[in-house]
C-alpha cells in the first residue's frame, strides 16, 4: 500500500529539489499535499509530479473544459449527472480564492474525475451487488495510469477514449437519443385499446394503432382509417423488433408490446448503456454470444455474425436461471453421457425410482454402475440418497446428440435436447438452467469448420458410432451469456424483449438510487 503523506512530508519533498530561486513550497502545492493525503492512489500521483496541479496553471483550461464538456454529456450515457455536479464545479472554481481552497479543489476535481472515468469505462454499479446471478467479470484498470494518461495527452480525446468503444454501445446511444427527440415531438401518443385488430378492420382502435405506429416510425404518415396491407406490413416489422411471431396482426402480446410507455423503452436502453460498460473489453475474433433475454444464441466472426439460432433458457425460479457471464469453450461432446444432477436426482428422480419407473437411467455408485434391482429405493431420502444416475447416449437422451463444453463452477453447458416443440415459442424459459440449442448439428459443424475439410462429414461419422466422444476445439472459443432486452442491430432497427427474470428491474432501481435520471417522461 501506498502511504498517505501529510503536508509536512510534502514540505520535506520539495525542499530537496535543487532549484531555490523560488519558493520551497507554495501554499497551493502545500493544500495540494495536504488534501490529497486522504488517499492513497490520488497522494502517489501527486506526489510523483511533486504536487504540481493539474486543474490549475499551465494546461489546466483544457483538461478542466475536456472535462466538463463530457460531464455535460453524462445524461447522454445513462450516468448519475448529479453525482458529478458540473454547475458546482464551474461555481466552486469561480469562488476558491485561497490556497487552501483552491488546493482542496484541484484533488476535489481529481477524485471526480476519476469516478467519472470508472463510471462511464466500468459501469456504475456492482452488478454482483445487484443479482448474485449477474457473474460477469466487470474491467478494472489502473486508474493512476488513466490520470496520468489524461495529463499527457490530448484531454478530449482522452476523455473520449473511456468511453465504451463497442458498436452495440454507440447504437444505444443513438437509440437514446432517438426517444429523446419522440419525447420532445409529444411521444407516441395514446395508447390502443384491447382486442385483436387485422386486415380489414375498421374503427377507432385502428384509428389509434395508425397514429402510433406513425410515431414510433414503423408507418408512414396517412389518413387511412382502415387496416390495410401498410398497416399489416408495419406490425410485421414491430412484431420482428420485439422477438414476436410476424403475422400481420395486432393480438393481444402485440398490442401490449406496442403499448408500452415510451419511458419504459428509454429505461431498457439506460439498462443496456450499464450493461454494455460491463462488458467494455476486447471479445474474442471469434466468439459466441447468448442472448438470455432473447433467448437467441450467435456466433461472431470479425465483429459479424456468422451463425445464429434460437435457444432454451433456464425457468425463471431461483435454482435455474441462467447465470451472466464469460468463459470459453474447450470441446464438444458427440453421442453424450447425462450424467444427472443431484438436484434433479433427489427432486424429481428418486420418488420415480421408489415407485420402480426413470428405467431410462443408469445407477452408479462410487465404485461403478450398480444393478437397480437389487436396491431398495425407498430407504433412501434427498439427503442420504448414496447413488448417481447417468443417462446413455441414445435418441431419448437429455442432451440430445451433441454438447457444448466450456467448463465453469456453474455447470452451465450449450445442448442438443429431443424435445423440439419449445423452440417455436416466443418467450424459451424452460430448461434447469443449461441452454438448449435450436440448431445444435448446424452450430457443430459451423465450429469445426476452421479445423476440418468435411466438418459435417466427421461430425456425422463419430455419431453414427453412437459412442460417446469428446472432440477439442483447436482454437478455443469465447462465450458471453448476457442478459440484453435492448439493442440496435447494424442496419439501425431497435430491438425490445420483455425481462423473463426480473434482472432489469433490479438493475434500474440500483441505477436510479445510483442518481440516474431518465430524461424522458412517460407516454
Amino acid at each position: 500500500m501506498i502511504p498517505k503523506i501529510s503536508a509536512l512530508a510534502a514540505a520535506l519533498i520539495l525542499a530537496a529539489s535543487p532549484v531555490v530561486a523560488k519558493p520551497l513550497v507554495t501554499p497551493l502545492q502545500q493544500a495540494v499535499a495536504q488534501a490529497a493525503s486522504e488517499d492513497d492512489a490520488i497522494a502517489a500521483f501527486y506526489r510523483s509530479r511533486n504536487f504540481t496541479p493539474i486543474w490549475m496553471g499551465e494546461g489546466a483550461e483544457t483538461r478542466r473544459a475536456a472535462f466538463l464538456w463530457a460531464l455535460d454529456a453524462a445524461g447522454d450515457h445513462g450516468l448519475p449527472t448529479g453525482r458529478y455536479d458540473a454547475a458546482t464545479i464551474r461555481s466552486d472554481f469561480a469562488a476558491a480564492r485561497t490556497g487552501a481552497d483552491r488546493g482542496a479543489l484541484e484533488v476535489e476535481m481529481t477524485r471526480r474525475f476519476l469516478r467519472y472515468a470508472q463510471d462511464v469505462s466500468s459501469g456504475i454499479l456492482d452488478p454482483r451487488q445487484v443479482d448474485r446471478s449477474i457473474v460477469v467479470e466487470v474491467p478494472k484498470r489502473d486508474w493512476l495510469e488513466q490520470i496520468t494518461a489524461f495529463t499527457e495527452g490530448d484531454p478530449f480525446a482522452f476523455v473520449q477514449s473511456l468511453w465504451p468503444t463497442s458498436p452495440a454501445y454507440t447504437r444505444l446511444l443513438r437509440e437514446k437519443l432517438r426517444l429523446e427527440e419522440a419525447r420532445r415531438a409529444g411521444g407516441w401518443g395514446a395508447t390502443v385499446p384491447g382486442g385483436t385488430l387485422a386486415l380489414g378492420a375498421q374503427g377507432p382502435a385502428v384509428v389509434a394503432l395508425r397514429n402510433r405506429l406513425i410515431r414510433m416510425g414503423y408507418l408512414r404518415r396517412s389518413a387511412v382509417s382502415g387496416f390495410d396491407e401498410a398497416m399489416a406490413s408495419a406490425i410485421r416489422a414491430f412484431q420482428v423488433d420485439h422477438g414476436l411471431t410476424p403475422d400481420g396482426e395486432a393480438g393481444g402480446a402485440t398490442l401490449a408490446a406496442i403499448n408500452v410507455p415510451l419511458e419504459d423503452r428509454m429505461a431498457q436502453i439506460v439498462v443496456g448503456l450499464e450493461r454494455q460498460r460491463w462488458m467494455n473489453k476486447p471479445l474474442e475474433q471469434r466468439h459466441i454470444l447468448v442472448n438470455l433475454a432473447e433467448q437467441h444464441a450467435y456466433v461472431v466472426d470479425d465483429g459479424k455474425v456468422t451463425f445464429d439460432t434460437v435457444v432454451v433458457v433456464g425457468a425463471d425460479t431461483p435454482d435455474r436461471r441462467t447465470p451472466e457471464f464469460s468463459h470459453t469453450m474447450t470441446h464438444m461432446v458427440i453421442n453424450p453421457y447425462w450424467h444427472v444432477p443431484r438436484s434433479i436426482t433427489v427432486n424429481e428422480y428418486l420418488p420415480a425410482l421408489r415407485r420402480g419407473g426413470a428405467r431410462h437411467l443408469e445407477v452408479y455408485s462410487r465404485n461403478g454402475r450398480v444393478n437397480r434391482n437389487a436396491i431398495n429405493f425407498s430407504r433412501y431420502t434427498a439427503q442420504n440418497f448414496p447413488y448417481s444416475l447417468k443417462q446413455p447416449p441414445g435418441p431419448r437422451n437429455a442432451l440430445g446428440r451433441v454438447k457444448f463444453m466450456f467448463p465453469n463452477k456453474y455447470n452451465i453447458y450449450l445442448h442438443d435436447t429431443p424435445s423440439r416443440s419449445l423452440f417455436a415459442r416466443d418467450v424459451r424459459t424452460f430448461s434447469h438452467g443449461c441452454v438448449r440449442v435450436g440448431r445444435p448439428l448446424e452450430l457443430a459443424y459451423h465450429l469445426l469448420t476452421p479445423q476440418e475439410a468435411d466438418p459435417r462429414g466427421h461430425f456425422n461419422g463419430i455419431l453414427a458410432s453412437g459412442r460417446e466422444r469428446r472432440v477439442n476445439l483447436e482454437e478455443p472459443i469465447g462465450v458471453h451469456l448476457v442478459y440484453w432486452s435492448a439493442w440496435v442491430t447494424p442496419t439501425g432497427r431497435a430491438n425490445y424483449r420483455g425481462d423473463p427474470y426480473g434482472r432489469d428491474v433490479g438493475v434500474l432501481r440500483a441505477l436510479r438510487e445510483a442518481g440516474v435520471e431518465l430524461s424522458a417522461g412517460r407516454s
